[in-house]
């Protein structure tokens, strides 16, 4: 399936059925699991069978059910930390969609005491994404337009619109969608407005974009 059908298709998703994931799933997750904390320096765990982790108040209120799976983004406190967590595990989210899985980011909803994520001294724990197979398939929310989101660009290549596009379906907290792109030639910028948790969206914002305009494309300033 073409990444950008994976990206339409996948929405928020909050409540789950009791269905285990399969072991070759969970093979292929652990795998990509890996490769991304080569590539970024992280310490992303796949956590399953945990009951405790959104045991809580919060996540009752926001209406959590039956999520006992999750990647929990781990890293160590660097300035770089929460776009990277960002992109890397926007990374696993797709990877998970592909699988016919469901995923939810979550920041808050979720226990940081009771839990078996496993935090080193100098880590932190960022976030973490809920996984599994969901009761329904969630549902699109209203997204800005390609004008909404650039400045200053006429005639744009097609590369950049089909970013762009896959951009405004990256989630986003609180649906808040703030960022704007701007065009030089063949570079981007990538500019986050003031808001909670933007550093975290301009990470899964900057790889909806790369992963469907093509790296080969273009290069960030």
């Amino acid at each position: 399936m073409e990444v950008f059908e994976i990206i339409k298709q996948r929405h928020s998703v909050r409540a789950y059925s009791n269905r285990a994931i399969e072991i070759e799933k969970v093979n292929i997750l652990q795998d990509e699991v890996k490769k991304c904390n080569r590539e970024s320096g992280l310490n992303i765990q796949l956590i399953l069978n945990d009951k405790n982790a959104f045991d809580t108040m919060l996540a009752h209120y926001g209406k959590f059910s039956n999520a006992v799976n999750y990647f929990a983004v781990v890293g160590k406190k660097t300035k770089d930390l929460q776009i990277n967590s960002g992109y890397y595990g926007e990374r696993l989210v797709l990877k998970a969609q592909e699988l016919g899985l469901n995923t939810c980011w979550v920041a808050l909803s979720f226990s940081k005491k009771k839990n078996e994520i496993q935090i080193d001294k100098e880590e932190k724990l960022v976030c973490v994404i809920a996984l599994g197979y969901g009761i329904n398939q969630g549902k699109s929310h209203k997204i800005k337009t390609f004008e909404q989101v650039t400045k200053n660009i006429t005639n744009p290549p097609e590369w950049f619109i089909n970013g762009v596009q896959s951009a405004l379906l990256a989630p986003t907290s609180l649906n808040q969608q703030k960022f704007y792109f701007e065009l030089q030639g063949d570079k981007v910028k990538l500019i986050r407005k003031w808001g909670p948790y933007t550093k975290i969206d301009l990470g899964i914002v900057k790889y909806h974009f790369e992963v469907v305009a093509g790296k080969e494309n273009f290069c960030w300033i």
